[in-house]
């Protein structure tokens, strides 16, 4: 895979447009129905060749559209982590402001999918489980050092 540009990648998000690889990643996991996507390779943008991956469905907090958005993933015990990172910029990703307003999801892990709801974490969780993601993608480091903001950590919780 070609190296991917972050800074490119966060000037086309904050333009309202999905690039190109997101998209590309997207349409290639739910063709497969989760076979291919589910486990990306993330070395163009610093991880490993096997990152895992989730895609989460939120509802737009202010056009009430669904949106899909192929996001790495933790887990902590029976439930998913996912980071609003956004490469380090300082403002957070749409779908920070989708879960806050509404935190019930669609999430699909490989060929599994179901309901969720999204947590923010914050204070000692949050330092808690940043540790748990920043084993799984070791670059939300020098995100981190790129913004003042606190990146945020949601807890996913399937529901029943």
């Amino acid at each position: 895979m070609a190296d991917i540009d972050v800074d490119d990648t966060l000037r086309e998000l904050e333009k309202g447009a999905l690039p190109r690889w997101i998209a590309d990643h997207l349409d290639d996991y739910q063709a497969s129905n989760g076979r291919d996507g589910h486990l990306w390779d993330a070395t163009a943008v610093g991880g490993s060749q096997a990152q895992p991956c989730l895609l989460m469905t939120t509802l737009g907090h202010r056009s009430g559209k669904s949106y899909t958005h192929p996001l790495l993933y933790g887990v902590d015990g029976d439930n998913y982590l996912i980071v609003g990172s956004k490469g380090g910029a300082d403002t957070h990703p749409s779908w920070y402001f989708n879960l806050l307003a509404e935190p019930k999801v669609i999430v699909q892990v490989g060929a599994d999918t179901f309901e969720g709801r999204a947590t923010l974490a914050e204070g000692a969780e949050h330092t808690r489980l940043w540790t748990t993601m920043i084993e799984v993608f070791p670059p939300y480091t020098a995100y981190q050092a790129k913004t003042s903001r606190q990146i945020p950590i949601f807890v996913i919780a399937r529901q029943t």
